[in-house]
């Protein structure tokens, strides 16, 4: 049974410093020599970015519902064969959701540095604190970190606050050089984010002061069997969008087709590159078109050949703001309209407000694929919707899926690993 040093990162609220603190003890060891292997709970696209910027391995997700709890203990398996050191970081508060970075804490024995912001906040910093490590009896909560603290003051009454069974791990100050910048889907993609190298080492530089520089136990993890997977895209060129508009990607699903048998090509539309010659299928991710709206209009002959590809009956997959590229036009939330691909009938206009978030769950012939929803835009369309996702662990209507032609479009974006055969019928344009 393998088992590795562990450490899952978690807070009472989103906001608190998670990702800024599992970057900078990434980085803090990786710099060490040690080899470090991270995660991140939930459905993330943007926080794997900064962490394998800091990490220098792939980041994959953990979800005990989306992922499944055998999947990710087998990720968890692997990493501690390879790695000397595993950190997860968690996802909103601690507890928040079903199931929580709590739950998952639990399942697999791995302690919590909980992050609490002390911006505004004093001794009851020290009840914050009582109240996670008491909340549940089968959690582990390894010590307390104190972020945003505004004086070495501040950090002393923030320490004496805490009961004294509870570890001190200790704080990280207020630092314009530190905070990583956000916008309405969470974190900047790590490309956009200035100085994040400089910024992850300012924090790594804190967090060797701190109780977080000393390695926390080993946890040891017991693999599942082996999962043999039948080459159902052998010898498929799938061509995939990856650009600052599209790279809502998750790592699994890609690592899912080339463990099929395809052959993954990548391709930036922002750059104007033309579908890779000899593509069978085509993968238009979710992203931000809406910030890019302008270039991609001008980005005329890589339009040409995504519509060239639909033409000749050849699949392509769309998840949300890959979906939105192929409509008639994308309105911006200035109001700004601009044309896009008209590959399907509609248009979208993005908003001020979140339109849907949450867990989902596709049902078909193939069985069940999990994954989630997060967009600002709404869609009109004349399409009928031909298959409905279902919210997570309910019968309550999600997602519309559409199909036009070889085209199978969606808000939903999924996780293939949660069902190979219909990622498989997906890529050939199958019925499901």
């Amino acid at each position: 049974m393998p088992a590795c040093p562990a450490l899952l990162i978690g807070g009472p609220a989103s906001g608190q410093g998670k990702t800024t603190v599992t970057a900078g003890l990434a980085h803090l060891y990786r710099r060490r020599g040690f080899r470090v292997r991270v995660f991140k709970t939930g459905p993330d696209f943007l926080d794997p970015m900064i962490l394998e910027r800091a990490s220098g391995m792939p980041v994959q997700t953990l979800d005990l519902w989306m992922v499944g709890e055998q999947r990710c203990r087998r990720l968890l398996a692997e990493a501690a064969e390879q790695a000397d050191l595993i950190l997860i970081e968690g996802v909103m508060g601690l507890f928040d959701g079903t199931p929580s970075s709590a739950d998952l804490a639990a399942k697999f024995a791995v302690p919590v540095a909980a992050v609490i912001s002390a911006k505004a906040m004093a001794q009851t910093f020290g009840a914050v604190a009582l109240g996670l490590v008491r909340y549940r009896s089968d959690v582990s909560i390894h010590g307390v970190l104190a972020n945003h603290v505004g004086s070495a003051r501040h950090a002393r009454m923030l320490q004496e606050s805490l009961p004294a069974d509870i570890p001190w791990l200790g704080h990280l100050s207020r630092s314009e050089g530190i905070a990583l910048p956000g916008r309405h889907l969470g974190l900047h993609q790590a490309s956009e984010i200035d100085r994040l190298e400089a910024r992850i080492a300012l924090t790594a530089d804190a967090l060797a002061d701190t109780a977080l520089a000393v390695l926390p136990p080993p946890v040891s993890f017991d693999p599942p069997p082996a999962e043999a997977l039948p080459p159902l895209l052998a010898g498929r060129q799938i061509a995939v969008a990856r650009d600052a508009a599209f790279s809502f990607i998750y790592r699994a699903n890609l690592d899912l087709l080339e463990a099929l048998g395809a052959r993954i090509t990548f391709f930036s539309p922002l750059a104007d590159e033309p579908v890779p010659s000899g593509a069978d299928s085509l993968f238009l991710p979710g992203g931000y078109p809406e910030l890019h709206g302008a270039m991609l209009a001008r980005a005329t002959a890589s339009a040409a050949t995504i519509r060239a590809h639909a033409a000749s009956g050849k699949p392509i997959v769309a998840e949300c703001g890959g979906m939105l590229y192929l409509l008639e036009s994308l309105t911006d939330a200035d109001g700004a309209r601009t044309p896009m691909l008209g590959l399907l009938p509609g248009h979208a206009t993005m908003g001020k407000r979140l339109c849907a978030l949450g867990a989902q769950a596709l049902n078909t012939q193939y069985g069940t694929m999990t994954g989630h929803t997060f967009h600002y835009s709404r869609m009109t369309t004349p399409l009928q919707a031909e298959h409905h996702a279902v919210r997570a662990q309910s019968d309550v209507r999600g997602e519309p899926l559409y199909r036009s032609g070889a085209i199978t479009a969606t808000y939903m974006h999924g996780y293939w690993p949660s069902n190979p055969e219909l990622a498989a019928a997906l890529f050939e344009g199958r019925p499901f």
